[in-house]
Parts: C-alpha cells; structure tokens; sequence
C-alpha cells in the first residue's frame, strides 16, 4: 500500500521492491569506478610512453637508413640521362669511323679516333661498360632481339649471332640495352 507522494514499489518474486519508475534493475546498480593506485598509473603511463619513444626511434633510423641509400644512389646514378646521351654520341661516332673507306688517312681521321677514344675513356671512368652481346647467350634483362635468324650448328638456339647497336651499362643498371640477332 502506498501513501500519497510516497514512491510506488511492487514486489517482485523473490521478495526484492523494485520502484515502478525504474525501467529495469541495470538503472539501479551504479556504476563501480575501478580506483588505481595512482603509483600503478603512472607506471603503466610510462612504459606505454618509453613503448612509444622506442617506436619513434626505430622509425627515424629507418628513415635516415632509407635517405642515405636513396643519397647514394642519386650520387651513384646521377649521371644516368647524360651518361645514356654520351653513349649515343660514341656509337655515333663509331657508325662514322666503320663509314670511312679503308684508306682514309688524315686529320679528320684522327680527330675521329681521339674523339672515340676520350668518349670511351670518360664513360669508363664514370662506371659505364658495354654491353658484350656478340656470340653469348640471349640476355633479355640487357639485350633487345631486334630479329631472328634460323639456328645453325655455328648458331645454336637462344645464342646472339650478332649485334646490330650496341648497348651499356651504369654499374647494374642498364642505359640502353643492345639491340641484337638471335638463332632461333
């Protein structure tokens, strides 16, 4: 029984009244605040912290590893456009001394030969090679088969028979691959 301006409650069955205002024993149950030692806290802030530093740390080493390879390799590549340009300007230079008639003498001859000479000599200098193509084996990573030839017993399948332009290397990279003929 309930008196006016008293809060209605209604039992339920185990006996336990229950206000008629509340939806639901959950309202009911206040929330229990887990209280830490505030020493345990700051433990467990500064471990998440030195976790944190130790993370940031790792990634600027490897951020100043991937700058020094990605430095040397603009210091070991740099020279690649003018390289590639300078060894068109060699071949160039050979088409011309394999043009001249066997008999050619002369100063421009010689200027020729001096000017093919220094070329080959400032590209090896800066890590340039050739391309050996001539009578190994096809390399497609280095070597364009520009066509074939039928295979003979002088030209097994899969060997250059021969090179038609030649091409180079920067240390490991290719600048232009040689263009060559493959028995087939």
């Amino acid at each position: 029984m309930t008196e006016e301006g008293s809060v209605d409650a209604s039992d339920d069955e185990e006996g336990v009244s229950v206000p008629e205002d509340v939806d639901s024993a959950e309202e009911l149950v206040e929330p229990i605040e887990v209280v830490l030692d505030p020493l345990d806290e700051a433990l467990a802030r500064a471990e998440h912290a030195e976790r944190e530093i130790a993370y940031k740390e790792a990634d600027l080493q490897n951020a100043r590893k991937r700058f020094a390879q990605e430095r040397a390799d603009l210091v070991r590549f740099g020279a690649q456009h003018l390289a590639r340009r300078i060894t068109s300007v060699l071949v160039d230079v050979d088409r011309a001394l394999s043009n001249l008639p066997d008999e050619a003498e002369g100063p421009v001859l010689e200027g020729l030969q001096m000017l093919r000479e220094r070329l080959a000599s400032e590209l090896a200098s800066s890590n340039v090679t050739r391309i050996n193509a001539k009578g190994q084996p096809f390399d497609p990573t280095t070597m364009e088969a520009i066509t074939t030839v039928p295979a003979s017993d002088q030209h097994p399948t899969g060997q250059v028979v021969d090179e038609l332009e030649p091409g180079f290397m920067l240390h490991d990279r290719v600048l232009s691959p040689a263009r060559v003929v493959v028995a087939s």
